[in-house]
Order: structure tokens, then C-alpha cells, then sequence
């Protein structure tokens, strides 16, 4: 039998819909979760971006400000350099150009880079065939500038077929391979290792490991360094969330640069939009790491010496003259005449001749 409904209710009295929208309640709860839905998602807005908006509003505060007189160059500033270096594509006349660049500035350090290690930490002795040649042109050249092995790997777990360094075989053929570059010439080695989770106690015991071996040859170690946190707690946060803690604690931090001769903060890649924000940003930064750093260390702010577009990089936001300025202010800031303290520079490769300029203008002076 065809039937109609109407109010929910049959023709033939049997019920064709179902109890909560019998009378006018059913309207009325319809309209209250309707309300409460849009309260609901208001509340969930409200909670993710008014975090996200103070942030950025206090980043925008601390770039404000001018910095003090005399926070420019110590003459210990760095440079990470490409492969070409050391594989045979650059030569005696790349170095002398090299060294035209690098006059009067305050360049001290060339992380060349040497590897990457194998990931059970050996490095053979085929990836620097060069290397030998480049540092006695380096030597000739530039008198007084060291050139460091840069050495470097994906870590486990977050890269599961990365380098295990709770593996206590990893790390003494790490051990090995800084001998081995060490042998080639080289003035110490540096090392870049990541992801790397704070607190890792391993990377610790491999540190403590290598700076025995280098002072007794009398080399330099230096590595680089994650991001710390702009807020306690964080680096624990972003694990429990996206399993990739990308910050370190200040505490963890400060273990580190106590066990190194030099350790260069990589503060680029920040997620920032605006240069404001990157330069509040690379202030905070600063300041962290002064806290923690021994005088006896070498701190070195990393600039962005390349253009990106990417999820963690806005190239029109992370330029070198925010960076410098938000070095200065935070130097400024927090220690203005500690003198074992720059910046370094990423990378020789991508450099374009406005981010030379802008590193002398803003920081050489």
C-alpha cells in the first residue's frame, strides 16, 4: 500500500520516522547541537591559533630594538663547503678565488664536506680523494683558517635504516673514520648527524669519545646543533605528536657544547613567514644558546646562505639580514662581549652575491 508521511506519522497511524523528530523537541535538539557544534569548533579554532598568534606576536616584539655597538665579527665565523672540494671537480684556482672572497672577512672555519659515513659509521678513504691538496691550498692561501672534515649521516630511528649509534660498533668505526680524515690533513671534523632526539645519551658517550682523540691531536671538534626549545618542554611535545622532536632542550644543548670545541646552531629551516618573525626568532635562539654554551666553546649562529620554498623553509622570510640582525640582538641581549662567538654560513654552493653582501654589510661592518 503506497503511504504518505507527513510529520513524520504514516496515514495509515503507523510511524514513518524516527521519535526525536516527533514534535517540535525534535527541532529544538536539532538546534542545540547545531549550537553547540559551531561553540564546539569555534573553542577548537580558538585553542590552536591563539597560541600560534601570541607566538608570533612576541617574535615580532624581539626583533624590535637596535643592537649594541660593537656586536659584529670576532673573526670566527664559518663556512660549510660543498664535495666539489674535495672529489677533484675544484681546484688551485677555485682557491684562490676562494681566498678573494673570504678577505677581510671574519671566515676562520671550512666545514668541507668529506663524507657522508657509511651507516655503520666507516667512511672510505675514495669519498676525500683530494683532500690532502686542498688543505695545504687552503694553508698557502689563507693563512690561519682551519679546514674541517664535515661529516655526516641520517640517524635511527626516525630513518630506520639510518646509523644506530647505540650500537657500540657504530660508534668506534665513527671513532675510526675521524682518524682517518684527521690522517688526511685535516685541521679537525665536524659533525652533522640527524635527526638527533635530545637527551640521546649515546651521541654523548660518541662525543666524549672524539674529543679525547682530537685534542690529543690537537684537532678541532665541532658539530652541529638542533634548534632549542622556544618553549620548556616542547622538543617533548612535537615527539609525542609527530614521532620528530626537531628541537632540542637547552639543557641537552648545553651537554653538548660543553663536550665540543665548537658548536654552530643550525637556525634556518625555522617555519617562520615573515622576516620579523625569523629575526625574533634567530634572537631567541641566540640568547638560549649563550646561556649554555662554556665560554670556552665556540658558539656559532647558522645564516641561510640559500633561497627555498618549502613546509619548514620561506625563503623571503629566512634572509640573511634578518638573520644577522636577530644574532646581533640577541648577542646584544645576552652576552655582547663574549668573544668566542659568529656565525656560519649554509652553503657555499647556493650563496648568491646579495647573501655576501649581506653577511659584510650586516655583520662584518
Amino acid at each position: 500500500m503506497e503511504q504518505t508521511v507527513t510529520a513524520g506519522i504514516g496515514t495509515d497511524g503507523e510511524e514513518g520516522a524516527p521519535p526525536a523528530l516527533h514534535g517540535p523537541e525534535g527541532p529544538r535538539k536539532g538546534r542545540r547541537w547545531a549550537r553547540w557544534a559551531r561553540r564546539a569548533a569555534l573553542a577548537l579554532v580558538l585553542v590552536l591559533l591563539v597560541p600560534v598568534l601570541a607566538t608570533q606576536i612576541a617574535l615580532r616584539l624581539n626583533y624590535r630594538g637596535d643592537p649594541a655597538d660593537g656586536t659584529l665579527t670576532r673573526g670566527r665565523d664559518a663556512i660549510w663547503l660543498g664535495h666539489a672540494w674535495v672529489d677533484g671537480r675544484k681546484g688551485d684556482a677555485d682557491v684562490a678565488a676562494l681566498a678573494r672572497r673570504l678577505e677581510s672577512t671574519g671566515i676562520h672555519d671550512l666545514y668541507v664536506h668529506a663524507g657522508p659515513l657509511e651507516h655503520d659509521g666507516t667512511l672510505p678513504t675514495s669519498a676525500f680523494p683530494r683532500a690532502s691538496r686542498l688543505v695545504a691550498a687552503v694553508h698557502r692561501a689563507l693563512p690561519g683558517v682551519r679546514v674541517q672534515a664535515w661529516l655526516g649521516d641520517v640517524l635511527a630511528p626516525e630513518e630506520p635504516e639510518g646509523m644506530h649509534l647505540e650500537r657500540a660498533a657504530t660508534r668506534a668505526a665513527v671513532l675510526r673514520s675521524t682518524r682517518d680524515v684527521l690522517d688526511a690533513g685535516f685541521d679537525g671534523v665536524h659533525f652533522d648527524l640527524e635527526p638527533l632526539h635530545s637527551g640521546d645519551r649515546n651521541y654523548l658517550s660518541l662525543l666524549d669519545a672524539l674529543h679525547r682523540e682530537t685534542t690529543a691531536r690537537h684537532a678541532v671538534l665541532s658539530v652541529a646543533a638542533h634548534q632549542i626549545d622556544p618553549l620548556p618542554g616542547l622538543h617533548s611535545a612535537a615527539g609525542a605528536l609527530f614521532d620528530h622532536p626537531k628541537w632540542w632542550s637547552q639543557a641537552f644543548f648545553g651537554q653538548v657544547a660543553r663536550r665540543v670545541d665548537q658548536i654552530a646552531v643550525m637556525s634556518y629551516d625555522t617555519m617562520q613567514q615573515w622576516q620579523s618573525t625569523y629575526g625574533g626568532y634567530v634572537a631567541e635562539q641566540t640568547s638560549l644558546a649563550l646561556e649554555v654554551t662554556p665560554p670556552t666553546t665556540d658558539l656559532l649562529m647558522g645564516l641561510p646562505f640559500f633561497t627555498d620554498d618549502t613546509f619548514g623553509h620561506r625563503g623571503s622570510a629566512e634572509t640573511v639580514p634578518a638573520a644577522v640582525r636577530g644574532v646581533r640582538l640577541g648577542l646584544s641581549r645576552t652576552d655582547a662581549d663574549r668573544s668566542r662567538f659568529g656565525v656560519a654560513l649554509y652553503v657555499d654552493f647556493a650563496a648568491t652575491e646579495a647573501d655576501w653582501t649581506a653577511y659584510r654589510d650586516g655583520w662584518v661592518g
